[in-house]
């Protein structure tokens, strides 16, 4: 006969003896699992005849019950223990200031800024959207848009020409946007109205040229399109872009290949402790070049210049986030400084809109 009295003594000694959770588990699996020392008592019953199944049932059943109760007693003490050592080595200091979750921490850079919000702006006018490659053919980067063989923008100082193929032709780095004015009217029919932002690349470095920069172009192609669109559609730009009431601009007339008449545009500012105002002052400052596509242009990819014309313009993204921004050194665009960026960044979910305000 087992003495129970002897056996609970030895169990609770175990369960007291225990330093963890872990020490505590292995008491309770030998004492209350499949094959511990009270389960096997339970299994006894069976072979006990009426009387002894009376008297031995209550017993074996308040043993389980008090080493049951005894374990999770322990576990509990164990447990607080535990949370109290926890929370005595982790320290914090509620003095320091709180971290910035990710998406307070993260900046957008300026230029993806200004491209959402050159896109928002001429979204809202109708235009879409209109990408290509940056590696070009000469025919698409130069002969397509009317230069001439021999023009000075073809050669190596200002391209960034790829080895000669065998068949002795070369592509080039894309020295300007143009060529996605150039596969949009050969893959679409007009009426079309798009931007097309994106990277070029010219072989010039300085203050206020990078070897790689960022330009927008816009193109309009219709059939009674005339330079008083295009004049309206760059004034409501720039008074949007630079959020100001007003604009006054100038226009001049210039050369383009690719356009005739070609014109360059000045916007009137004021320029005040290195500071540049849009919309009032009695300076100017060269902003773009524009001008009617030139009917070659049209005769190149397609369309009859008697029936169809249109009109398109073209900025430097960079120059304009300068202008805009108040940044003097467009070389710190592509230098990875995270302090810069920190600065002069954006964050991640400010979105601009006409509606809210684009640097709101």
């Amino acid at each position: 006969m087992t003495d129970f009295a002897k056996l609970e003594r030895e169990i609770l000694a175990s369960i007291a003896a225990a330093k963890d959770e872990a020490a505590l588990e292995a008491v309770r699996v030998a004492a209350l699992g499949k094959s511990g020392s009270v389960s096997a008592l339970l299994k006894t019953l069976g072979a006990m005849t009426p009387d002894e199944r009376k008297v031995q049932g209550p017993a074996i059943n308040g043993l389980k019950d008090r080493v049951g109760a005894a374990i999770a007693a322990a576990k509990d003490t164990l447990a607080a223990h535990a949370l109290d050592a926890k929370l005595s080595s982790e320290t914090v200091d509620v003095t320091l200031p709180v971290r910035e979750p990710p998406t307070e921490a993260g900046r957008v850079h300026p230029i993806s800024q200004v491209i959402d919000e050159l896109t928002a702006i001429f979204a809202d006018m109708g235009f879409a959207v209109a990408e290509g490659p940056d590696i070009e053919t000469d025919d698409y980067n130069f002969t397509k848009l009317n230069f001439p063989e021999g023009h000075p923008a073809r050669e190596m100082h200002d391209t960034f020409y790829f080895p000669p193929k065998a068949d002795g032709s070369r592509l080039l780095l894309r020295t300007h946007t143009s060529p996605v004015q150039v596969r949009t009217m050969l893959g679409q029919k007009p009426p079309i109205r798009v931007i097309c932002p994106g990277r070029t690349y010219r072989s010039d470095s300085d203050q206020t040229h990078t070897p790689m920069f960022h330009q927008v172009e816009g193109l309009v192609i219709d059939k009674g399109s005339h330079l008083g669109h295009l004049k309206w559609i760059l004034q409501e730009f720039c008074k949007a872009f630079f959020e100001v009431d007003n604009v006054n601009m100038r226009f001049r007339p210039s050369f383009f290949p690719f356009t005739e008449p070609s014109l360059e545009v000045d916007i009137q500012c004021k320029r005040d402790k290195g500071e540049i105002r849009f919309g009032e002052g009695e300076d100017w400052l060269e902003i773009l070049g524009c001008g009617m596509v030139h009917s070659n242009v049209l005769h190149n990819c397609g369309l009859d210049p008697d029936e169809y014309q249109g009109f398109a313009w073209g900025l430097g993204i960079d120059r304009i986030a300068m202008l805009k921004y108040g940044m003097n050194d467009l070389r710190a665009f592509f230098e990875a400084d995270v302090r810069w960026l920190n600065h002069y960044g954006f964050r991640p979910l400010d979105f601009p809109t006409l509606a809210g305000g684009l640097s709101a």
